[in-house]
Protein backbone atom coordinates (compact mmCIF):
# COMPACT_ATOMS: atom_id res chain seq x y z
CA UNK A 1 0.00 0.00 0.00
CA UNK A 2 1.19 3.46 -0.13
CA UNK A 3 -0.13 6.00 1.91
CA UNK A 4 0.49 9.92 2.35
CA UNK A 5 -0.25 12.79 3.85
CA UNK A 6 -1.80 15.72 2.38
CA UNK A 7 -3.70 19.24 2.92
CA UNK A 8 -7.12 20.29 2.01
CA UNK A 9 -9.36 22.52 3.33
CA UNK A 10 -6.25 23.88 5.49
CA UNK A 11 -6.34 20.67 6.84
CA UNK A 12 -3.69 17.85 7.31
CA UNK A 13 -5.15 14.31 6.39
CA UNK A 14 -4.19 10.66 5.87
CA UNK A 15 -4.49 9.13 2.47
CA UNK A 16 -3.64 5.95 0.19
CA UNK A 17 -3.23 5.93 -3.20
CA UNK A 18 -5.81 3.45 -5.51
CA UNK A 19 -4.82 1.78 -8.28
CA UNK A 20 -5.94 4.41 -10.63
CA UNK A 21 -3.72 7.39 -8.82
CA UNK A 22 -6.36 9.05 -7.22
CA UNK A 23 -5.78 9.28 -3.50
CA UNK A 24 -8.65 7.92 -1.19
CA UNK A 25 -9.53 10.15 1.83
CA UNK A 26 -9.26 8.08 4.86
CA UNK A 27 -9.37 10.99 7.32
CA UNK A 28 -12.93 11.35 5.86
CA UNK A 29 -13.74 7.90 5.33
CA UNK A 30 -13.41 6.89 9.35
CA UNK A 31 -13.51 8.29 12.93
CA UNK A 32 -10.72 5.70 13.37
CA UNK A 33 -7.38 7.28 15.00
CA UNK A 34 -5.52 5.40 12.78
CA UNK A 35 -6.46 7.28 9.89
CA UNK A 36 -6.14 10.94 11.27
CA UNK A 37 -1.91 11.09 10.64
CA UNK A 38 0.52 8.97 9.52
CA UNK A 39 2.26 9.00 12.79
CA UNK A 40 -0.85 7.97 14.47
CA UNK A 41 -1.36 5.12 11.55
CA UNK A 42 2.48 4.02 12.50
CA UNK A 43 2.25 4.06 16.15
CA UNK A 44 -1.48 1.81 16.32
CA UNK A 45 0.18 -1.28 14.88
CA UNK A 46 0.05 -4.22 12.12
CA UNK A 47 -3.83 -3.66 13.36
CA UNK A 48 -4.61 -0.50 12.47
CA UNK A 49 -2.38 -0.70 9.16
CA UNK A 50 -5.05 -3.65 8.47
CA UNK A 51 -7.94 -1.66 8.84
CA UNK A 52 -6.96 1.27 7.09
CA UNK A 53 -5.85 -1.36 4.33
CA UNK A 54 -9.41 -2.59 4.38
CA UNK A 55 -11.02 0.95 4.05
CA UNK A 56 -8.45 1.59 1.14
CA UNK A 57 -9.84 -1.41 -1.04
CA UNK A 58 -13.16 -0.27 -0.59
CA UNK A 59 -13.82 3.10 -1.22
CA UNK A 60 -15.27 4.31 -4.27
CA UNK A 61 -14.83 7.73 -4.37
CA UNK A 62 -10.51 9.31 -5.25
CA UNK A 63 -9.99 12.83 -5.12
CA UNK A 64 -7.54 13.93 -7.98
CA UNK A 65 -3.93 14.43 -6.53
CA UNK A 66 -3.20 17.88 -8.76
CA UNK A 67 -6.11 19.16 -6.47
CA UNK A 68 -4.81 18.70 -3.13
CA UNK A 69 -0.97 19.59 -1.55
CA UNK A 70 0.92 16.82 -0.76
CA UNK A 71 3.23 17.02 2.15
CA UNK A 72 6.02 14.69 3.64
CA UNK A 73 4.15 11.64 3.90
CA UNK A 74 5.71 12.25 8.23
CA UNK A 75 5.47 16.03 7.72
CA UNK A 76 7.85 16.16 11.22
CA UNK A 77 9.34 12.92 11.84
CA UNK A 78 9.81 11.13 15.36
CA UNK A 79 13.32 10.90 14.91
CA UNK A 80 16.21 11.31 11.79
CA UNK A 81 19.59 9.93 10.88
CA UNK A 82 21.22 9.53 7.67
CA UNK A 83 23.75 6.90 7.15
CA UNK A 84 26.38 6.08 4.75
CA UNK A 85 25.80 2.70 3.74
CA UNK A 86 26.69 2.73 -0.02
CA UNK A 87 30.74 2.09 -0.37
CA UNK A 88 30.98 3.51 -3.74
CA UNK A 89 29.48 6.61 -2.94
CA UNK A 90 32.33 6.86 0.23
CA UNK A 91 35.36 6.12 -2.22
CA UNK A 92 34.12 9.22 -4.83
CA UNK A 93 33.44 11.52 -1.96
CA UNK A 94 36.08 10.80 -1.05
CA UNK A 95 38.43 11.74 -4.15
CA UNK A 96 36.13 14.69 -4.91
CA UNK A 97 36.77 16.44 -0.96
CA UNK A 98 40.53 15.64 -1.71
CA UNK A 99 39.91 18.33 -4.65
CA UNK A 100 38.02 20.26 -2.45
CA UNK A 101 40.47 20.33 0.24
CA UNK A 102 43.14 21.33 -2.57
CA UNK A 103 41.10 25.15 -3.34
CA UNK A 104 40.18 25.41 0.43
CA UNK A 105 42.15 28.57 1.97
CA UNK A 106 41.90 26.53 5.42
CA UNK A 107 43.42 23.71 4.83
CA UNK A 108 47.15 22.45 3.71
CA UNK A 109 48.13 19.63 0.83
CA UNK A 110 45.55 16.82 0.52
CA UNK A 111 46.25 13.37 -1.44
CA UNK A 112 44.83 12.68 -4.59
CA UNK A 113 42.49 10.47 -3.19
CA UNK A 114 41.47 9.90 0.31
CA UNK A 115 40.59 5.95 1.28
CA UNK A 116 37.35 4.67 2.86
CA UNK A 117 38.18 5.00 6.63
CA UNK A 118 38.48 1.40 8.56
CA UNK A 119 35.60 2.40 10.99
CA UNK A 120 33.25 2.50 7.93
CA UNK A 121 33.57 -1.05 7.29
CA UNK A 122 33.28 -2.17 11.48
CA UNK A 123 29.87 -0.43 11.83
CA UNK A 124 26.90 1.34 10.44
CA UNK A 125 28.10 5.25 10.27
CA UNK A 126 25.10 8.01 10.75
CA UNK A 127 24.36 11.52 11.77
CA UNK A 128 21.30 13.01 13.38
CA UNK A 129 19.15 14.99 10.70
CA UNK A 130 16.84 18.42 11.69
CA UNK A 131 13.53 16.95 12.08
CA UNK A 132 12.23 20.56 12.05
CA UNK A 133 13.44 21.26 8.30
CA UNK A 134 11.47 18.12 6.48
CA UNK A 135 9.37 19.12 3.62
CA UNK A 136 7.61 17.44 0.81
CA UNK A 137 7.20 16.84 -2.73
CA UNK A 138 6.94 20.06 -5.46
CA UNK A 139 8.35 22.47 -2.86
CA UNK A 140 10.89 25.13 -3.27
CA UNK A 141 13.73 24.73 -1.01
CA UNK A 142 15.63 28.38 -0.36
CA UNK A 143 19.22 28.11 -0.59
CA UNK A 144 21.25 29.58 2.33
CA UNK A 145 22.98 32.58 1.46
CA UNK A 146 25.89 31.52 2.54
CA UNK A 147 26.52 28.54 -0.06
CA UNK A 148 27.08 28.62 -3.78
CA UNK A 149 27.78 24.49 -3.71
CA UNK A 150 24.25 23.39 -3.83
CA UNK A 151 23.52 19.52 -3.78
CA UNK A 152 21.08 16.63 -3.84
CA UNK A 153 21.25 13.43 -2.91
CA UNK A 154 19.65 10.23 -3.71
CA UNK A 155 18.12 8.01 -0.46
CA UNK A 156 15.91 5.28 -0.19
CA UNK A 157 14.74 6.32 3.46
CA UNK A 158 13.55 3.30 5.99
CA UNK A 159 10.47 4.27 8.12
CA UNK A 160 10.44 2.31 11.99
CA UNK A 161 7.35 0.90 12.69
CA UNK A 162 7.28 -0.71 16.10
CA UNK A 163 8.97 0.00 19.31
CA UNK A 164 12.08 -1.92 20.65
CA UNK A 165 15.71 -2.03 21.69
CA UNK A 166 18.39 -4.27 21.22
CA UNK A 167 17.13 -5.52 17.78
CA UNK A 168 18.96 -8.64 16.57
CA UNK A 169 19.65 -8.01 12.83
CA UNK A 170 17.21 -11.32 11.57
CA UNK A 171 14.52 -9.44 13.63
CA UNK A 172 14.77 -6.35 12.49
CA UNK A 173 12.40 -6.65 9.80
CA UNK A 174 9.79 -6.68 12.73
CA UNK A 175 10.44 -3.00 13.12
CA UNK A 176 9.91 -1.69 9.86
CA UNK A 177 6.82 0.02 8.72
CA UNK A 178 7.63 1.14 5.05
CA UNK A 179 10.14 3.00 2.67
CA UNK A 180 9.98 6.61 0.90
CA UNK A 181 12.28 8.33 -1.05
CA UNK A 182 14.42 10.97 0.49
CA UNK A 183 16.44 13.72 -0.84
CA UNK A 184 18.94 15.05 1.18
CA UNK A 185 19.68 18.36 0.16
CA UNK A 186 23.51 19.82 1.49
CA UNK A 187 25.30 22.74 1.13
CA UNK A 188 28.52 21.77 0.52
CA UNK A 189 30.84 23.98 1.12
CA UNK A 190 29.43 24.96 4.57
CA UNK A 191 29.59 20.95 5.59
CA UNK A 192 32.82 20.41 4.19
CA UNK A 193 34.73 23.54 6.12
CA UNK A 194 32.58 22.55 9.43
CA UNK A 195 33.63 18.82 9.13
CA UNK A 196 37.19 20.20 8.88
CA UNK A 197 36.92 20.20 12.85
CA UNK A 198 36.30 16.95 13.09
CA UNK A 199 32.40 17.53 13.76
CA UNK A 200 29.21 17.28 11.73
CA UNK A 201 27.95 18.07 9.79
CA UNK A 202 25.66 20.82 10.76
CA UNK A 203 24.43 23.52 8.95
CA UNK A 204 25.66 21.93 5.63
CA UNK A 205 22.20 19.95 6.08
CA UNK A 206 20.41 21.80 8.80
CA UNK A 207 18.08 24.46 7.22
CA UNK A 208 14.81 24.95 5.84
CA UNK A 209 13.39 22.30 3.56
CA UNK A 210 16.69 20.65 3.68
CA UNK A 211 15.33 16.92 4.04
CA UNK A 212 12.68 16.56 1.51
CA UNK A 213 10.98 13.22 1.84
CA UNK A 214 7.89 11.53 0.05
CA UNK A 215 6.00 11.43 -2.16
CA UNK A 216 4.50 8.09 -0.56
CA UNK A 217 5.63 5.75 2.17
CA UNK A 218 5.71 2.11 0.82
CA UNK A 219 4.62 -0.79 3.16
CA UNK A 220 7.24 -2.96 3.68
CA UNK A 221 4.49 -5.84 1.98
CA UNK A 222 5.16 -4.04 -0.78
CA UNK A 223 8.47 -4.03 -1.58
CA UNK A 224 10.61 -6.35 1.36
CA UNK A 225 12.70 -5.72 4.30
CA UNK A 226 15.72 -4.84 2.09
CA UNK A 227 14.71 -3.92 -1.17
CA UNK A 228 16.73 -4.08 -4.51
CA UNK A 229 15.25 -0.68 -6.03
CA UNK A 230 16.39 1.25 -8.84
CA UNK A 231 16.83 4.46 -8.21
CA UNK A 232 17.32 7.78 -10.48
CA UNK A 233 17.70 11.18 -10.02
CA UNK A 234 17.20 14.04 -12.97
CA UNK A 235 17.91 17.79 -13.22
CA UNK A 236 15.70 19.85 -15.45
CA UNK A 237 14.80 16.52 -17.32
CA UNK A 238 18.44 15.05 -17.66
CA UNK A 239 19.41 12.04 -15.87
CA UNK A 240 22.73 12.65 -13.16
CA UNK A 241 22.41 9.83 -11.33
CA UNK A 242 21.18 6.06 -11.70
CA UNK A 243 21.87 3.12 -9.03
CA UNK A 244 19.97 0.31 -6.79
CA UNK A 245 19.40 0.11 -3.38
CA UNK A 246 20.62 -3.17 -3.41
CA UNK A 247 24.07 -2.16 -3.55
CA UNK A 248 24.01 -1.57 0.34
CA UNK A 249 26.87 -2.40 2.12
CA UNK A 250 25.32 -2.15 5.55
CA UNK A 251 21.47 -3.45 5.47
CA UNK A 252 18.82 -2.04 7.21
CA UNK A 253 18.58 -4.60 9.59
CA UNK A 254 22.47 -3.89 10.15
CA UNK A 255 21.41 -0.79 10.73
CA UNK A 256 18.19 -1.13 12.93
CA UNK A 257 20.86 -3.92 14.67
CA UNK A 258 23.56 -1.25 15.68
CA UNK A 259 20.94 1.88 16.18
CA UNK A 260 19.28 0.20 19.01
CA UNK A 261 21.90 -1.13 21.02
CA UNK A 262 21.49 -0.05 24.50
CA UNK A 263 18.62 2.54 22.83
CA UNK A 264 14.98 2.38 21.83
CA UNK A 265 13.87 2.85 18.25
CA UNK A 266 10.28 4.71 18.41
CA UNK A 267 7.23 4.47 15.70
CA UNK A 268 7.81 7.13 12.94
CA UNK A 269 11.43 7.64 12.93
CA UNK A 270 13.29 7.87 9.66
CA UNK A 271 16.70 5.71 8.51
CA UNK A 272 18.46 7.53 5.39
CA UNK A 273 20.21 5.06 3.64
CA UNK A 274 22.62 7.66 2.75
CA UNK A 275 23.60 8.52 -0.77
CA UNK A 276 23.84 5.71 -3.73
CA UNK A 277 26.85 4.96 -5.85
CA UNK A 278 27.45 8.35 -7.72
CA UNK A 279 24.25 9.97 -6.80
CA UNK A 280 24.96 13.48 -6.04
CA UNK A 281 26.60 16.11 -7.50
CA UNK A 282 29.75 16.02 -5.89
CA UNK A 283 30.51 12.35 -7.07
CA UNK A 284 29.42 13.82 -10.39
CA UNK A 285 32.04 17.12 -10.08
CA UNK A 286 28.87 19.60 -10.73
CA UNK A 287 26.27 21.32 -8.48
CA UNK A 288 22.93 22.72 -8.52
CA UNK A 289 21.90 26.53 -9.73
CA UNK A 290 19.22 28.80 -9.43
CA UNK A 291 16.01 27.30 -10.63
CA UNK A 292 16.79 23.96 -11.26
CA UNK A 293 14.19 21.53 -10.55
CA UNK A 294 15.37 18.29 -9.11
CA UNK A 295 13.33 14.91 -9.26
CA UNK A 296 14.33 11.69 -7.66
CA UNK A 297 12.62 8.30 -8.62
CA UNK A 298 13.28 5.05 -6.74
CA UNK A 299 11.23 2.23 -8.37
CA UNK A 300 7.67 1.10 -6.84
CA UNK A 301 7.89 4.20 -4.61
CA UNK A 302 7.45 7.04 -6.82
CA UNK A 303 9.29 10.25 -7.78
CA UNK A 304 9.73 13.91 -5.51
CA UNK A 305 10.75 16.99 -7.16
CA UNK A 306 11.93 19.76 -5.59
CA UNK A 307 13.12 23.09 -7.74
CA UNK A 308 15.73 24.95 -5.95
CA UNK A 309 15.42 29.11 -5.43
CA UNK A 310 19.16 30.08 -4.85
CA UNK A 311 19.10 33.96 -7.00
CA UNK A 312 22.79 34.12 -5.66
CA UNK A 313 23.85 31.25 -7.66
CA UNK A 314 22.97 31.88 -11.25
CA UNK A 315 25.60 29.51 -12.42
CA UNK A 316 26.40 25.70 -12.08
CA UNK A 317 29.84 25.36 -10.36
CA UNK A 318 31.94 22.79 -11.17
CA UNK A 319 35.00 20.53 -9.26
Amino acid sequence: MKLLSFATEGKERLGALAPDGGIVDLSRRSADPACQSMQLLIALGAGALERVRQLAQGAVETIDPATVQWLAPLPQPMQLRDFVAFEEHMRNAGRQVAKLRRGSPVSGTAPESAPVPSIWYDQPLYYKGNRFAVTGPDQTVHWPTDSVLIDYELELACVIGARGADIAAASAHEHIFGYCIYNDLTARDLQFKEMQGPFGPAKGKDFDGSNVLGPVIVTQDEVGPQPSLSMRALVNDETWSEGNSGAMHWSFADIIEHVSRSETLHPGEILGSGTVGMGCGLELGRFLQHDDDVLLEIENIGSLRTRIHAPHVPQRHTL
